[in-house]
């Protein structure tokens, strides 16, 4: 066979390389040249896959980007009390109005029951949790398209955006529960054991809401009319749900139907630790917290399912 000397870029080095009639001599390039080529390429490059698999969250992902969740966090709390005339005194303001609209209509004329405390009280203690779920749901609902610029230019976990809004949440709940301390000594209304307990329930409430609010916010990526059908839906609930009446009030063949209404149970125990009325129905609250988890996973797997055409429809 034929051969053809060929000169390497190595001293004192030569071969003899065989040609082939259908195979081509290639070029030996020098180390040189090689690592000039990989000076040019840059030594970090991260890799974004879309998920796979059952994965509903990635909390190695978010725990990286943990000071994105907490700017944002701080952000929406600044943009809610910085550029207002009144500040908190809103947050204030709008569970006390809704509570005496619920003293007059239900306390006065239709005289619904209040359990032994001032109907005024026992309305505002409801509107503290169901107000904590209703905003953690909206905002959580609308948060991707009020990002749309942000979604659809710079890559990070979007979950981080729902997450976010649960911050102003808390700070919202935290002002009107201060509210709620000053109604309580007014009114010589003490606590008792049960208080510790409302954490707990405050953590199903925002779960419940949360999970819900995953969805709907990948929804309204593609569908704009889910932000006008959650506030109606959300309205017809809060009458659905024990806010601004007791459940003594509700019929006795109907309280089994009632109760499947994964915020009852929950709302009237948030009352009970808050003032000591009424009685805990453990069964109905542990239906509650079930239905909070199960909601949160469908909410966390449908929003990460559908999380890859938002940068291209949002």
């Amino acid at each position: 066979m034929p051969t053809k000397e060929v000169e390497m870029n190595k001293p004192c080095a030569e071969a003899l390389v065989p040609i082939d009639a259908e195979e081509a001599i290639v070029p030996i390039v020098s180390e040189e040249s090689e690592t000039a080529e990989t000076e040019d390429i840059p030594r970090h490059i991260q890799v974004i896959r879309p998920s796979t698999g059952w994965q509903i969250l990635n909390v190695r992902e978010l725990w990286h980007y943990r000071d994105l969740l907490v700017t944002l966090g701080v952000r929406d709390i600044k943009l809610r009390y910085r550029q207002t005339a009144l500040g908190a005194i809103w947050v204030i303001l709008q569970p006390l109005l809704a509570a005496g609209i619920f003293s007059f209509v239900f306390g006065r004329v239709a005289k619904l029951p209040s359990d032994g405390v001032p109907y005024f009280i026992f309305a505002y203690a409801g509107l503290l949790a169901w107000n904590a779920f209703s905003s953690a749901l909206t905002k959580s609902g609308g948060s991707l398209v009020a990002n749309a610029q942000l979604v659809s230019k710079v890559y990070f976990p979007r979950l981080i955006l729902p997450l976010s809004s649960i911050f102003s949440t808390l700070v919202d709940f935290g002002v009107a529960l201060a509210m709620m301390a000053v109604l309580m000594v007014m009114n010589g209304i003490h606590p008792h054991p049960g208080i510790l307990l409302m954490p707990v329930w405050l953590m199903i409430v925002l779960t419940i809401a949360l999970g819900l609010g995953l969805y709907a916010s990948a929804l309204m990526v593609t569908y704009r009319d889910v932000g006008y059908v959650v506030p109606v839906l959300t309205q017809f609930l809060m009458y659905a749900s024990p806010v601004a009446y007791s459940v003594s009030a509700v019929p006795g063949k109907m309280r089994f139907v009632y109760f499947m209404n994964p915020l009852s149970g929950v709302l009237e125990a948030f009352r009970w630790s808050m003032l000591g009325t009424g009685h805990i129905q453990w069964g109905y609250v542990a239906w509650s917290a079930t239905f909070a988890v199960l909601v949160f996973i469908f909410g966390a797997f449908s929003f990460r399912r559908m999380e890859r055409k938002f940068a291209d429809v949002i």
